[in-house]
């Protein structure tokens, strides 16, 4: 009878130490589970990180492809949004994109061909023109004593010397930088034409990629609605800164500069570059007043004016327009044109609205909307 209670015992002993032990696999298990899901966490952002780094290194290696074609898709929406209004009137949007392509290429050509002759001239003249506007700027600069201390301990000989002996080195990256910008040019007018032909059948081939009909639903969604805020944005854009530019050809006329015309034609095209444009603009007419007129305050007028008027359009005539539809923080167009400048210089700037445009339009489509709310009935 010992004997038997004796097994029973051991029996329940070895039931207790296997409950013991399950009770701490399961502890372990538990206390394992935060930092397992942690790990995870870091794994994950380290492989989102590394991803974007990958992703900035072909974009920045591979400019010389990506950055036409790029270029070639904004403007096809563009062109293609047209087509599609076009069709309206009998025009296929194929026909039609391929036309309204036509004539960008050629008023492009034209706008090249007339802009060759001013710019070689002011290339040919631009040294002397240097000269005399520091001869113009130079005595109001010496009425701050820091400025004339500079300038006396500069051996103006010296200095001379050493533009001269980068000056063949600076021709020599302009030139190296000319047969790049002609395959660029090759490869936007190829993918640009493409585009347009091939666009329809493009929409139908992404929207196939997708399985379910709610994702395919989606895609035709994020389309348009990009499309739509690329094109709202280009067309209104245009009307602005046409005005502005033609604004900007008076003050140009009234403040006595040569080739008024040409300075409204690089009003219009620099505002389409925020921030860089504008500051540009405003030192070429400060530097054309200093060419033409001896007082400063006749020189400072007509950049001043366009400053101005710029200021006008962008914070209070361009925000009523636009403001409705297209609601993108300033801060990440600053970032975006600094990111995108530094990526692909001036055409990145450029592309740096739209490009914004269109991930914050994918970024609204995409993320869940909180439910609206019910009112008591």
């Amino acid at each position: 009878m010992g004997a038997t209670m004796s097994e029973a015992g051991q029996a329940k002993l070895k039931r207790r130490y296997a409950d013991i032990e399950s009770e701490v696999m399961a502890a372990e298990l538990v206390l394992a589970a935060p930092p397992k899901a942690g790990l995870d966490l870091v794994v994950a952002w380290s492989i989102v990180g590394s991803f974007i780094i990958m992703a900035c290194a072909v974009i920045y290696f591979m400019e010389t492809i990506l950055m036409p074609v790029v270029l070639a898709i904004v403007v096809g929406m563009v062109l293609g949004l047209a087509a599609d209004r076009l069709s309206k009137f009998g025009v296929p949007p194929a026909a039609g994109g391929l036309i309204l392509g036509l004539v960008f290429v050629v008023g492009l050509f034209l706008l090249i061909n007339a802009l060759i002759e001013p710019l070689s001239s002011l290339a040919s003249e631009a040294p002397g023109m240097l000269e005399r506007v520091m001869e113009r700027i130079l005595p109001y600069l010496e009425r701050f004593e820091w400025v004339r201390v500079a300038l006396a301990g500069t051996d103006e000989k010296a200095v001379a010397d050493v533009a001269m002996q980068n000056a063949g080195s600076m021709l020599g990256i302009v030139a190296s930088g000319v047969t790049p910008a002609f395959v660029q040019t090759l490869i936007f007018l190829a993918a640009l034409g493409l585009f347009l032909l091939g666009r329809a059948q493009l929409r139908k081939t992404i929207i196939l990629a997708f399985a379910t009909r709610e994702r395919r639903l989606a895609a035709i969604r994020i389309m348009n609605a990009i499309e739509s805020a690329v094109g709202f944005y280009f067309s209104t854009a245009s009307i602005i800164y046409l005005v502005l530019g033609t604004i900007t050809a008076l003050i140009a006329f009234v403040g006595g500069l040569t080739m008024a015309p040409l300075w409204g034609l690089f009003a219009f095209v620099s505002s389409f570059i925020p921030y860089l444009g504008v500051t540009a603009m405003t030192i070429a007419l400060f530097v054309g007043g200093l060419m033409v007129h001896d007082s400063l305050l006749l020189a400072i007028a007509p950049a001043a004016g366009f400053f101005l008027l710029h200021l006008v359009m962008e914070n209070l005539v361009t925000p009523a327009i636009l403001g409705h539809r297209l609601e993108i923080n300033p801060f990440l167009i600053f970032s975006a044109i600094i990111f995108w400048t530094w990526m692909w210089g001036a055409v990145g700037a450029m592309l740096a609205m739209p490009l914004s445009l269109i991930a914050m339009t994918i970024f609204e489509e995409v993320r869940p909307h909180p439910p609206e709310r019910q009112l008591p009935a």
